[in-house]
């Protein structure tokens, strides 16, 4: 009798390969609905504060200098702080008048 049993018994081997492809890909939405989209909204943010930059605004940058926009070449912004003048990256600007980069506090 227990060989019986045995034989009538299914076997489903496949169910759970479809159990685990599943939880995979819920694990991969997830992870995309918490990191990668919002780090992609911000990005895009970021890049529209600075492609709206202009001569005479006043900035602040990721080192903390505050200054007014005095001249725009590419990717590189002089600004006038004080007395000084001093050459930066675009990408370090975090704040353009009260507008604040996403991500920055």
């Amino acid at each position: 009798m227990p060989i019986l049993l045995l034989m009538a018994a299914p076997t489903s081997g496949g169910g759970s390969m479809t159990i685990l492809l599943v939880q995979v890909a819920l694990f991969g939405l997830v992870f995309y609905f918490l990191f990668m989209r919002p780090q992609n909204e911000a990005r895009k943010k970021h890049a529209a504060l600075l492609a709206a930059l202009k001569k005479g605004d006043e900035i602040t940058t990721a080192g903390g200098l505050i200054g007014k926009v005095k001249d725009i070449k590419d990717d590189r912004i002089t600004i006038e702080s004080g007395s000084a003048t001093v050459v930066v990256d675009r990408a370090r600007i975090v704040r353009v008048g009260d507008s604040v980069a996403p991500g920055q506090p």
